[in-house]
């Protein structure tokens, strides 16, 4: 294992913060995955699970099971884990601009498209090369203004020419779920199986360029602009990367046995995927089908109240379902906020005070509905 130490940026006087990763294999001997925990400073069983983690890919190594790469960053936001508001961790948005850490990555496909158009060829493998070397120039001289963008640009460039790419979140309260764009659900199945996952949400681009979709949309928004060139529409360009933001769970559930078994399921994906050498477990069935994201609700408040839920994570809900009562105990009412769609009730709130307009609860709805940006804040 290597252990490099990434100073970022544009520090405050007298300040200095770093990212740090652990590599393990030889970069270039096979393929690379990128697994990084807690962008959400908050969010801390990623923490845990790469702690885990990092004791199974030290075993392989020693072992000479690396075929191929693995970059791990147990600890993605420095920044945002130093930050703390009336005793409160705020991990989630950077306090000086109010940015979402996980929101604003570069659209690479667009950084790079003009400088590789002329360079592809029928050698859909070669392709992916030429596009990467163009990627690893733009980044080299992309000059950070502040220490987010410093960020930002450090995970960027350790994660970019990977084929696989996970980013672990957790939510309030939560089953354990994925996030993915449609062309890399081939890809990452074998880890929704294996995480047990109870809910998979699809979608292409589901707006604000989050971190895991920086570098699946480089290479399906790369074929959108050759498809859209009569001269360059029968280059091949594969999709190299399947990347995926994993939830794993709820924030609360720190446990050793839990993490264990994340790792260990992350693992035996990276032995499926020929990165890591080993008779992987056999896929168990699946837990969920996958669902696309525009079918997901979020159930929302419409009055202010205390909150007394019906329904926990987990459970499966049809449209009429009662989720949570809004108490209002100066008005002396009670009001069942209901499910829209029916599916799994896959995460909610951990708040039990609401505002109007707040989100509560997500189910996992089959029928597409919702366009536009379909992340939250």
């Amino acid at each position: 294992m290597r252990r490099i130490d990434h100073p970022l940026e544009h520090q405050s006087l007298g300040r200095q913060t770093q990212v740090t990763s652990l590599h393990f294999g030889q970069p270039g001997a096979g393929p690379k995955a990128y697994v990084q925990a807690s962008l959400h400073a908050e969010e801390l069983p990623g923490m845990l699970a790469a702690y885990h983690l990092r004791a199974l890919l030290e075993a392989a190594e020693s072992r000479g099971d690396m075929r191929g790469e693995v970059v791990l960053v147990p600890v993605a936001n420095p920044i945002g884990l130093a930050q703390r508001l009336d005793h409160k961790s705020m991990g989630r948005f950077e306090l000086g601009s109010s940015e979402n850490f996980n929101r604003n990555y570069p659209d690479l496909a667009t950084a790079v498209f003009d400088t590789v158009k002329d360079k592809l060829t029928q050698d859909a493998t070669a392709n992916v090369a030429a596009v990467r070397a163009a990627v690893a120039a733009w980044l080299a001289q992309w000059k950070p203004a502040n220490a987010l963008h410093s960020l930002r640009k450090t995970l960027v460039q350790l994660a970019f020419d990977a084929d696989i790419v996970l980013d672990l979140h957790c939510d309030c309260e939560a089953v354990l779920h994925l996030y993915t764009e449609t062309p890399c659900w081939p890809q990452l199945e074998p880890l929704a199986r294996l995480l047990g996952a109870r809910a998979v949400l699809l979608a292409q681009d589901a707006g604000g360029v989050s971190f895991d979709e920086c570098f699946s949309g480089l290479w399906w928004k790369l074929a959108d602009k050759l498809r859209t060139d009569p001269a360059l529409a029968g280059l091949p360009v594969a999709q190299a990367c399947g990347s995926a933001t994993v939830e794993l769970r709820g924030e609360a559930q720190l446990e050793h046995g839990l993490a264990r078994a994340d790792a260990a399921a992350i693992f035996a994906s990276l032995q499926h995927a020929g990165i890591i050498a080993g008779a992987p477990p056999p896929l168990p069935e699946p837990r969920c089908a996958a669902t696309p994201l525009a079918g997901a609700q979020t159930v929302k408040a419409p009055v202010a109240g205390v909150l007394v839920f019906a329904a926990v994570p987990g459970d499966t809900l049809a449209a009429g379902d009662p989720v949570v009562d809004i108490i209002d105990p100066i008005a002396n009412t009670s009001l069942t906020v209901r499910a829209e769609v029916a599916g799994v009730m896959y995460a909610r709130t951990d708040d039990r005070y609401a505002l109007p307009g707040d989100d509560l609860a997500n189910i996992a709805g089959s029928v597409p509905f919702r366009t536009g940006n379909l992340l939250g804040a």
